[in-house]
C-alpha cells in the first residue's frame, strides 16, 4: 500500500496523470481487499470524475507574486465536492443552484438579451460554508479555483496592493476559471471610512475597475464575514448575493448524518437523543459542528470503544464552549438538561449514580 502512495505522489509531481490513475486504482483494490470499503469507494469516486484533471492546471503554472515579499498571491486547485457536502438552508441552496445554472446556460441568456450572472457575493458568520460553496461551484463547473491569498496580496507598500489586484485579475483572465476573493472586506472597504488613508480608497477604485473588466466566461466569487464594511459600489458589482447563516435544526441533522456515515452511534436513530444533541448544537456554525463531532469520535477511538454516544458528543460540545471542565457538577447538570439519562452518564463517565441523582434533584429544585 505504501508503494502505491509513493508512486501516486511521484506521478503528481511530474504531472503524469496516467501513473496517478493506475496506482490509485491499485491502491483502491488493495484497500478493498483489506476491508477498507469506505476509503476504497472514495478513491474510485474521485477517479471517476472527468473534471479537475492535473493537466487543466498547466496554464496556471506561473503564479503572480508580491514584488515586496515575493510571496505567491494566489493558490490554484481543482476541488471535488459532492452536492450532499453542501449543507445550506433551502433558499440559499436554491440561490446557489440558480447561479450555477445561469452560468451553465449563459449563451442562451445572452441570446435573450440578458446579462450573464457570473459574480457571486457570499456573506455570513465564520465557518458557515462560504469556502465550501466556492469549492462546490468549482467542482460542478469543472473550472479551476484560483484563490487570492490576502496575506500576500495586501502589501505594506499600499501602492503595491493595487498592483497585486491587477496581477491577480490578469492571471485569472488567462483561461476560464473561478476567481475566489476570500476575506473580501480587507480590500473592499467603504471609501468614506474616516479611519482609512487615501491610498486604500484608491485600492477599492482599482478593485472596482478590475471587477467591471472581468471576463463573462469566468466566475468571480467574493466572501466576507463583515458585509457591513463593504463599499456600496462593491455591492452593485455582484449579480447574485447570498447570505450563509448558521444551520438550523434540519440542516444540523443533515450535517450529522453525513459526518456520522459508517460511524456506530446510539442517537441518530433515537428521536429523543437526537433532538437533545441538535438543540445543544443550535447557534454553532457548520465548522464548529464538524469540530465537536470529530473531537467526540476521536475520544471514543482513543478510549477503545466502538460506538459514539449522545453523552460523548454533548461532553464535546460542553468542552468546546467552556474550553475546560473546571467543575464536573456543571458538566453533569449540562448533560441532564440535554436529555442524557442517569445511567448513560454513569456508563460514559464512570460517575457514581448517587452523585448524579443528587445533582438531578438539585436541578429539579432550581427549575421549580
Amino acid at each position: 500500500m505504501y508503494t502505491e502512495i509513493v508512486k501516486i505522489i511521484e506521478g503528481g509531481l511530474v504531472n503524469d496523470k496516467e501513473k496517478v490513475i493506475n496506482y490509485a486504482t491499485v491502491l483502491a483494490d488493495n484497500l478493498e481487499s483489506q476491508g477498507e470499503l469506505s476509503l476504497a469507494k472514495r478513491i474510485r469516486s474521485t477517479l471517476s470524475k472527468k473534471r479537475g484533471t492535473l493537466t487543466s492546471l498547466d496554464s496556471f503554472s506561473t503564479k503572480p507574486v508580491d514584488s515586496e515579499s515575493r510571496m505567491d498571491i494566489v493558490e490554484v486547485t481543482s476541488p471535488q465536492i459532492e452536492p450532499q457536502q453542501v449543507i445550506l438552508s433551502k433558499y440559499s441552496q436554491d440561490a446557489i443552484h440558480s447561479f450555477v445554472e445561469s452560468y451553465a446556460h449563459r449563451d442562451v441568456l445572452l441570446k435573450s438579451g440578458l446579462d450573464v450572472s457570473n459574480s457571486l457575493l457570499l456573506y455570513g458568520p465564520p465557518g458557515c460554508g462560504k469556502t465550501t460553496v466556492a469549492q462546490y461551484i468549482s467542482s460542478v463547473t469543472g473550472l479551476p479555483l484560483v484563490t487570492a491569498r490576502l496575506d500576500g496580496l495586501v502589501s505594506s507598500l499600499l501602492g503595491s496592493t493595487a498592483k497585486n489586484i491587477r496581477k491577480i485579475f490578469d492571471y485569472a483572465s488567462r483561461r476560464e476559471c473561478i476567481l475566489f476573493l476570500d476575506e473580501f472586506d480587507v480590500i473592499a472597504k467603504l471609501r468614506d471610512d474616516k479611519n482609512e488613508l487615501g491610498e486604500l480608497k484608491r485600492v477599492v477604485n482599482s478593485l472596482i475597475q478590475n471587477i467591471d473588466a472581468f471576463s463573462n466566461d469566468s466566475i468571480l466569487i467574493a466572501a466576507t464575514n463583515h458585509h457591513e464594511l463593504l463599499d456600496p459600489a462593491i455591492w452593485r458589482r455582484f449579480t447574485t448575493i447570498v447570505s450563509l447563516e448558521k444551520p438550523q435544526k434540519g440542516e444540523i441533522e443533515r450535517l450529522l448524518t453525513i459526518l456520522l456515515t459508517d460511524k456506530e452511534n446510539n442517537f441518530m436513530g433515537n428521536e429523543r437523543k437526537l433532538n437533545g444533541v441538535i438543540d445543544a448544537l443550535l447557534g454553532f456554525s457548520h465548522s464548529d459542528i464538524k469540530t465537536v463531532t470529530f473531537n467526540a469520535i476521536r475520544e471514543v477511538i482513543l478510549s477503545g470503544r466502538s460506538s459514539l454516544t449522545n453523552c460523548d458528543i454533548l461532553k464535546s460540545i460542553f468542552f468546546y464552549k467552556n474550553h475546560a471542565i473546571e467543575n464536573e457538577d456543571d458538566l453533569i447538570e449540562y448533560l441532564l438538561k440535554n436529555g442524557v439519562t442517569h445511567k448513560e452518564i454513569n456508563d460514559s463517565l464512570a460517575i457514581p449514580l448517587r452523585r448524579i441523582q443528587g445533582i438531578s434533584k438539585n436541578l429539579d429544585r432550581k427549575e421549580l
